[in-house]
Order: C-alpha cells, then sequence, then structure tokens
C-alpha cells in the first residue's frame, strides 16, 4: 500500500495555472505507475493523466490535452500536475493514485485536493 498526500489546490480564475504536488511514502516509488483524476460533484470520477514508472510516457484524455502535464521525480517520491489555462470545468477535487503498471487497477489513492476556478 502506498501513503499519498497531495497539495497545491487552491482557488484561481479562469486562465490561470496551478501545479500539484503528490508525496509518496513508499520505498519504491519508481515501480508504480501514477495517475491524476478528478471528481466534480454530481460527476463521475475522471482520469486526468498518467505517466510511466520512468516518466518517459505520459497519457491525457483530450479534454485536458495540450493543457496539463504530469511529471515525476522519483528521487524524490513525487508526481507533479501542471495545469494552465484552467477553466471553470475543472473544477474539481482532484486525486492522485498509484498502480501497479498501466492498465491495471488503481490501488492506492490520496485524500485529493480541491482546484476551484472561478469565472
Amino acid at each position: 500500500q502506498v501513503q499519498l498526500v497531495e497539495s497545491g489546490g487552491g482557488l484561481v480564475q479562469a486562465g490561470g495555472s496551478l501545479r500539484l504536488s503528490c508525496a509518496a511514502s513508499v520505498r519504491t516509488f519508481s515501480i508504480y505507475y501514477m495517475g491524476w483524476f478528478r471528481q466534480a460533484p454530481g460527476k463521475e470520477r475522471e482520469f486526468v493523466a498518467g505517466i510511466s514508472r520512468s516518466g518517459s510516457s505520459t497519457h491525457y484524455p483530450d479534454s485536458v490535452k495540450g493543457r496539463f502535464t504530469i511529471s515525476r521525480d522519483n528521487a524524490k517520491n513525487t508526481v507533479y500536475l501542471q495545469m494552465n489555462s484552467l477553466k471553470p470545468e475543472d473544477t474539481a477535487v482532484y486525486y492522485c493514485a498509484a498502480s501497479q503498471s498501466q492498465g491495471a487497477a488503481f490501488g492506492s489513492w490520496g485524500q485529493g485536493t480541491q482546484v476551484t476556478v472561478s469565472s
């Protein structure tokens, strides 16, 4: 089990940027595929970014492609989500999650951090 703690959420105006961080308490962080998800009130949880173990491959849905960038620092056991050109529809609780491999279920989740984008 991986302990994950997100930070960096907050209130930002439309068009602005935020950088989320997720710190992992695990000795073998580099073996995990990491992802970011979000959930808005009354909506399904949505995958917004994923990154391979080495960081060489990233994955995004069309809704955030070109605006969001996921990265990781395995030496710091941390994964980041840089969010640019934010829109009010990006408002949600953002969660990071860890998976044993791409395509496998995400078995560990953080507590979430709120992102609110005002128009």
